[in-house]
């Protein structure tokens, strides 16, 4: 029996990258290519989008998804550059919420990507080329 997941069978985990949204539908576009990404280099995960405000789906409408899918883990990484009001109140409340409507369901959180020194690294790396650019 093969280990992939067929497209009508649920992989036990996701990732799910929880972004701020914004009025401007633009704004999300690095944020599918993210996505599409991790799709393709996790193909045994589920990998999903969400959002605080502004954008669907937001975190609860994703997290429902996912558990109506049957699946077990989550991991939600917060695609933001630091820990911000969002982060450190909007955010825990917002996982707790979602903890007691999906108890069979164990979600676990990461540290805003800009808390990485691996991204910032990333990122020094970017701004220095641009300036030969």
């Amino acid at each position: 029996m093969p280990d992939t997941p067929s497209p009508a069978s649920p992989a036990a985990e996701a990732l799910v990258l929880f972004a701020h949204g914004a009025r401007d539908a633009r704004w999300r576009e690095p944020f599918d290519r993210l996505h599409a990404k991790l799709a393709a280099l996790l193909p045994h995960c589920e990998v999903r989008l969400a959002f605080l405000e502004l954008m669907t789906p937001e975190l609860p409408d994703a997290l429902a998804e996912l558990a109506a899918r049957g699946t077990s883990k989550v991991t939600i990484v917060p695609v933001f550059f630091g820990q911000g009001g969002h982060l450190r109140r909007d955010f825990p409340a917002l996982v707790d919420q979602c903890r007691q409507q999906y108890p069979a369901m164990r979600i676990e959180t990461a540290t805003a990507v800009g808390e990485s020194d691996s991204v910032l690294d990333a990122i020094a790396a970017y701004c220095a080329a641009s300036l030969s650019a």
